[in-house]
């Protein structure tokens, strides 16, 4: 079970020998809001270094549970004052960086006990985070710019979530990001039915904590990344761990991280 702090970093390559010799074409990504101590949201966005930034995570959702967003130290959602980052995800999105909701994650409590249930979380995902309406929107009056699945429990309905999120976009006539963290054995136990759908625009496959990690099997590695390349998305990236804070739960060597820096 991976946990995502703000170091970890996406990149984005359409063959491998992007990864070794032109990193500097690709984009990054970053999960922003585990991390009490990473900074604001403006903040991340105001280095200049990312191109998407996910907000982590929606934990709670589905079977009859009232949807919560959990920003660790940054904000308490049960006293509205997540409402505050509705600035910061402006900025950003003035900067041309895409802002998305992360579902789920490592820590969360939530599953989907029916098609039903999946289409009533994205009708509240729809209206409180993005263009629908509501009187109780958790980051503020601020619209994101779509829904990134970080699925680690579970795995069934994830598919009606998907249809009905690409289906809110389609008839409000405005593009509804979707992406997906599957972990890198391929195919994702979780995430497979829904990423079969061809509805994602961006999946990117978690290449640590598993043994098709890189710094401990390179040659499973290149040959998982190939598997990825069958999956019917947009683009599909790399997640790699850009410290070691970033993939603690299981012994990482320092080989198994790259700075953004190092990325570029």
């Amino acid at each position: 079970m991976a946990i995502k702090l703000s170091q970890t970093l996406l990149l984005s390559l359409p063959t491998l020998l992007l990864l070794v010799f032109i990193s500097d074409a690709g984009l990054l990504v970053v999960y922003w809001g585990q991390n009490g101590k990473e900074g604001s949201l403006a903040n991340t966005c105001a280095t200049g270094t990312y191109n998407i930034v996910n907000i982590a995570f929606l934990s709670t959702f589905g079977n009859g549970q009232q949807p919560q967003i959990n920003l660790a130290g940054h904000c308490s959602p049960a006293s509205n004052g997540c409402q505050s980052v509705s600035s910061d995800i402006k900025y950003c999105q003035n900067r041309d960086i895409k802002v998305l909701i992360s579902i789920g994650g490592g820590a969360g409590s939530y599953t989907l006990s029916s098609d039903d249930d999946a289409r009533n979380v994205a009708d509240y995902i729809w209206n409180n985070f993005l263009g629908g309406q509501s009187e109780s929107r958790p980051l503020g009056n601020a619209v994101l710019d779509g829904v990134d699945f970080d699925i680690e429990a579970g795995r069934l309905h994830y598919a009606a979530l998907a249809r009905r999120l690409s289906e809110h976009g389609q008839s409000s006539r405005k593009k509804v990001y979707l992406t997906a963290a599957p972990q890198c054995p391929f195919p994702d136990k979780h995430l497979n039915d829904a990423l079969s759908t061809g509805l994602f625009d961006y999946v990117w496959a978690q290449f640590y904590n598993n043994y098709c990690q890189y710094s401990t099997n390179p040659n499973g590695f290149i040959r998982t990344w190939g598997k990825w390349g069958t999956i019917p998305a947009k683009k599909m990236f790399i997640g790699l761990p850009a410290s070691p804070a970033a993939a603690k739960w299981l012994c990482v060597s320092a080989s198994a991280y790259l700075t953004d820096a190092a990325l570029r």
